[in-house]
């Protein structure tokens, strides 16, 4: 049974989402303030959190950057009764891989949480196969797909579960340039309603950790007017 944290002041959120979830088959725990839901967070090792916004003691952005910084790499969906861009890419740059804006509806929650496990790779199925291991090579980056690893210089380099898929799917689109819309339905696989920058943060933050230098990048090449394309430098 695959584990959902819930962390929300709201008694009556945190109801509605607690008996939703169990009902579609998951194990959840909760947590009424932000210092709560990172200890939480650290104890039980849940496969997704459910993390509003605004919180007593600690805010969401800070234990979304506090999990971050120890390493914490447990796929994050933040939870707002805010609508500006602002917040959202300032959350999804702390480290979350999505974020949905209240009023929401306990299905569209659900059907977020299992795309979140499923697109992370975390998912029962996917531990089980035992197919040959697949590994993308270029030069000092090595990524293996399957274990959720990337290797720059042999030395191993952090990513969140979307900033992981975001790289897969542009090297998989190796030398093809991908507009922001493809990618937005490619990897976050629905609508965002047009908010481009998301993938801009994105790939800003692949390119701190793969490039020697993010503002010439090798790998991830920006395509004025178009979007971006993963390419293989020549040797």
């Amino acid at each position: 049974m695959r584990k959902v944290l819930v962390v929300d002041d709201e008694s009556s959120i945190v109801t509605l989402l607690k008996y939703n979830l169990e009902e579609a088959g998951f194990e959840v725990i909760t947590a009424n303030d932000g210092l709560e839901g990172l200890n939480k967070a650290l104890e039980e090792k849940p496969d997704v959190i459910l993390l509003d916004w605004m919180l007593p003691h600690m805010d969401g952005m800070e234990v979304c950057k506090e999990l971050r910084i120890k390493k914490v790499q447990i796929p994050i969906i933040m939870l707002t009764a805010k609508d500006e861009e602002f917040d959202k890419v300032l959350g999804l740059e702390l480290g979350a891989d999505d974020y949905m804006t209240k009023p929401f509806s306990p299905r569209e929650v659900t059907a977020r949480v299992k795309a979140m496990i499923r697109r992370s790779g975390i998912s029962t199925e996917k531990k089980q196969e035992k197919t040959k291991e697949e590994m993308y090579t270029f030069g000092p980056l090595q990524v293996f797909p399957e274990r959720f690893e990337v290797l720059l210089n042999n030395e191993v380099i952090e990513f969140t579960p979307k900033e992981f898929e975001l790289l897969v799917y542009l090297i998989e689109n190796k030398n093809r340039v991908l507009t922001r819309d493809q990618l937005l339905s490619a990897v976050w696989n629905y609508d965002f309603a047009g908010d481009t920058r998301i993938v801009d943060v994105h790939i800003s933050h692949l390119r701190d950790k793969i490039e020697v230098n993010s503002r010439k990048p090798h790998f991830i090449k920006t395509i004025r007017g178009l979007g971006y394309k993963f390419e293989e430098p020549k040797s």
